[in-house]
């Protein structure tokens, strides 16, 4: 499966997949995480339920607080 993650071409050998197990392949281990499927933003409790397919766009945006 390709899809674009974070503007970049990524292939996995299998698909379709999660949002979480992307994130655990990429090893995206972030605490605050905004996650965009073909421009839709997605709830955390639906990462485990979210299935991203061939052609998709996912963006994982991690935020930094500070001061």
């Amino acid at each position: 499966m390709t899809i674009t993650l974070n503007n970049r071409k990524e292939t996995f050998d299998t698909g379709p997949l999660t949002i979480t197990d992307i994130l655990h392949i990429k090893s995206f281990r972030f605490k605050m995480l905004v996650i965009k499927l073909n421009g839709a933003l997605i709830a955390k409790e639906l990462y485990d339920s979210t299935l991203v397919k061939e052609g998709d766009t996912l963006d994982v945006i991690h935020l930094i607080s500070g001061g």
